[in-house]
């Protein structure tokens, strides 16, 4: 973990002093500034600060049984509305939601006209989370035992699609957002929800299949529409068009959010096989007993060889939990260099997010936090 860590950071403050001579002497348009990096202090302060405001909304929203009397209500909710509400209070640091509102903060604008749309985008997540653990045969979800488990598989589907009709119906009630901003944050959400299923359906079926014909840029496409996009880009463009920013800010925001939301992808990929094995818990190298098509994995199996290829494909393969056959993988995987690889990937995915911050005007403080917010999703630890 130590080596892992040091690594990283070496990597990431090579980046941000890499601003050449030859880059500053060129003749071109001056670009934007940039505000210098604070390893991402900023952007844990800033989740810290919205937390309240976004658990609030969330609370408030959370649907209720309709036109039902006494006894069937208290069904509705016994089997229905109170399960969805248990998945949705236990949340964690409410990242996307708040982007969304760090989207509006970048126009200038109040968050509280993205309110609505953070809480569309957080039920979505709760959704997606709770099919997810189906799909996947999972026993935990942020430490206790998955809602399948509880109250079935086909009660828990149910709740799941509860929660993606509060994605449109909580949008449509807010009489705050004008009509064609409501339109156009609809249009975003469908767009993210079909890329994330896509992204979802490769993942799964890859595993299914037994597909290990795969290269880097597979993997890329794959987390990029499974992840970036309804972890970053989505929210922080909905976030922009709540606040009527221009389309050159809203397009600037999302290219942001694509790489940053890719890289962040990556860096749980490094953390579940090479970061800290007690915040990791149970987890740890879950990805390599799942035989889970990460970068890493993929990445190593195109440059081993032979005996070590073979190797690292049956472990894979094997399901195991046994510890030094996990080590081993983790051993391959180093040896010839896809564990830097990956590491190298998020860091470049993160300057060229940056990059994209330039290509509009934003408010200064949120663009601070934005710079923030790239360099927490690779430097983070758990």
């Amino acid at each position: 973990m130590d080596d892992f860590m040091t690594m990283l950071a070496g990597k990431l403050n090579d980046q941000l002093a890499g601003i050449t001579e030859s880059e500053e002497e060129a003749e071109a348009p001056a670009k934007r500034e940039l505000p210098p990096s604070d390893g991402g202090a900023r952007f844990v302060s800033y989740l810290e600060s919205r937390y309240a405001q976004i658990e609030g909304a969330i609370m408030r929203t959370l649907p209720q049984p309709i036109d039902a009397d006494a006894r069937i209500a208290s069904d509705l909710t016994r089997y229905l509305y109170e399960p969805m509400a248990r998945f949705t209070v236990s949340g964690g640091k409410r990242t996307r939601p708040a982007l969304c509102l760090l989207g509006a903060e970048a126009i200038g604008a109040d968050p509280i006209c993205a309110l609505s749309t953070a809480v569309a985008i957080e039920n979505f997540q709760t959704a997606a989370l709770i099919h997810d653990d189906i799909a996947d045969g999972s026993v935990l979800r942020r430490g206790e035992p998955c809602l399948h488990l509880t109250e079935g598989v086909g009660p828990a589907i149910n709740t799941g699609d509860l929660a993606l009709v509060t994605v449109l119906s909580g949008l449509l009630e807010d009489s705050q957002l004008n009509d064609q901003a409501c339109l156009r944050v609809l249009c975003e959400i469908a767009y993210m929800e079909q890329r994330t299923l896509e992204g979802q359906a490769l993942d799964l079926c890859w595993v299914r299949d037994k597909r290990w014909d795969l290269t880097a840029d597979d993997y890329a496409y794959m987390a990029t529409h499974k992840t970036a996009f309804y972890s970053a880009a989505t929210p922080l463009a909905c976030g922009a068009i709540c606040a009527n920013g221009t389309d050159e800010q809203v397009e600037a925001l999302r290219a942001f959010g694509m790489d940053a939301g890719l890289a962040f992808q990556l860096q749980d990929d490094l953390l579940n096989i090479v970061g800290d094995a007690e915040a990791q818990g149970k987890d740890f190298r879950s990805d390599i007993t799942e035989g889970k098509r990460t970068m890493a994995a993929v990445t190593a199996l195109e440059r081993l060889e032979g005996a070590e290829h073979d190797e690292l494909l049956a472990i894979l393969s094997a399901k195991t939990t046994d510890a030094a056959q996990l080590a081993r993988a983790v051993e391959l995987m180093e040896a010839c260099g896809a564990i830097e690889a990956v590491c190298t990937r998020a860091l470049e995915l993160v300057e060229s997010g940056k990059e994209h911050l330039r290509e509009a005007e934003f408010d200064p403080e949120a663009l601070a936090t934005l710079v923030s917010m790239a360099d927490f999703f690779v430097k983070r630890v758990s």
